[in-house]
């Protein structure tokens, strides 16, 4: 089957907007122009970019450029600052979103094999067979499909549990693609095969094979734009989180932003809940709330949340 050219694809693919870009050199930035939009980006969505970033800037805003058939940097200001809706294609432009299934694959062997477990014990002795993961910039969505599979296959044989899993971005593009869950074969390739039968639909579209979740996955997850440098947090106040991932995000947050969001997330995990970042990510000089338990795993101790900066 030939797809019109301005059709969308029907799976995610790893040809995703960023990868295929190349670099443009049809526009000029000036440097006035680069700290508007430096600036614009640090308020909108606290990335906080270097002056090495310029170029990613210039590559990937001028296809903002060409998509509203303007002439300039000044003249694609002007338009944000006229039509606010456009700042979210700004923000969506720029985040980079490179995520795969099982990636980092020792976090969901500890969520199997030191957690869940916890769960277990914990249920049996009258407390509640509930769980509540919160992944924060989830991009396409392979980190909490993943997170779902885990969960399933660990809890398989261990009764009824109500799970739940909140999948957060800021870029509305990867959330949408998130929601589709329909992924290339390319994508789908960490999958363990046993596992890509049993959660997800295959199906063809001409020459190229895709994946699609089956809802006994997609179920588990609710997807929803948060922005996490905002003050408030679209999360009911009685909501407590077992587990939060937020791996390879905060790189792109200066160190007060980091402070903050770490901070916040110690608010929302219960007490002894764990916290995943990624693998160059540390809060050593960023918080004092969590339990290092190393392979960039913590835990907020009992008292963790009394430690909390005012």
């Amino acid at each position: 089957m030939k797809r019109a050219a301005n059709s969308r694809p029907l799976y995610y693919s790893l040809e995703s907007k960023h990868m295929s870009q190349t670099v443009s050199d049809d526009f000029d930035i000036s440097d006035r122009q680069f700290q508007l939009f430096r600036d614009l980006i640090y308020k909108s969505a606290g990335i906080s970019l270097s002056d090495a970033k310029r170029q990613l800037v210039k590559s990937r805003l001028g296809k903002r450029l060409r998509h509203h058939g303007l002439k300039s940097f000044g003249d694609y200001y002007d338009l944000i600052m006229s039509n606010t809706a456009e700042v979210t294609a700004l923000v969506n432009s720029i985040t980079t979103n490179k995520t795969d299934f099982f990636r980092e694959e020792h976090h969901f062997e500890f969520v199997a094999n030191q957690i869940v477990p916890r769960f277990v014990a914990a249920a049996s002795q009258g407390m509640p067979r509930r769980i509540r993961v919160w992944h924060a910039g989830c991009s396409s969505g392979e980190e909490p499909y993943t997170m779902a599979i885990t969960l399933l296959e660990a809890m398989d044989g261990k009764g009824s549990w109500d799970i739940k899993l909140l999948a957060t971005d800021i870029d509305t593009d990867v959330l949408a693609a998130a929601e589709r869950g329909v992924y290339d074969a390319d994508r789908a390739s960490t999958i363990p095969n046993a596992m890509l039968r049993k959660y997800f639909l295959r199906r063809q579209d001409g020459e190229n094979a895709f994946y699609k979740v089956k809802p006994v996955l997609r179920d588990l997850v609710k997807f929803k734009k948060i922005n996490l440098t905002d003050d408030i947090w679209p999360i009911r106040s009685d909501v407590q989180f077992d587990i939060v991932f937020c791996r390879n995000v905060v790189i792109y947050f200066d160190k007060p932003t980091q402070q903050k969001l770490f901070a916040g997330f110690a608010r929302v995990l219960k007490p002894e809940g764990h916290l995943f970042i990624g693998h160059s990510e540390s809060l050593l000089g960023v918080s004092t709330a969590y339990e290092s338990i190393g392979h960039t795993i913590y835990r907020l101790p009992d008292a963790g949340l009394a430690r909390i900066a005012a």
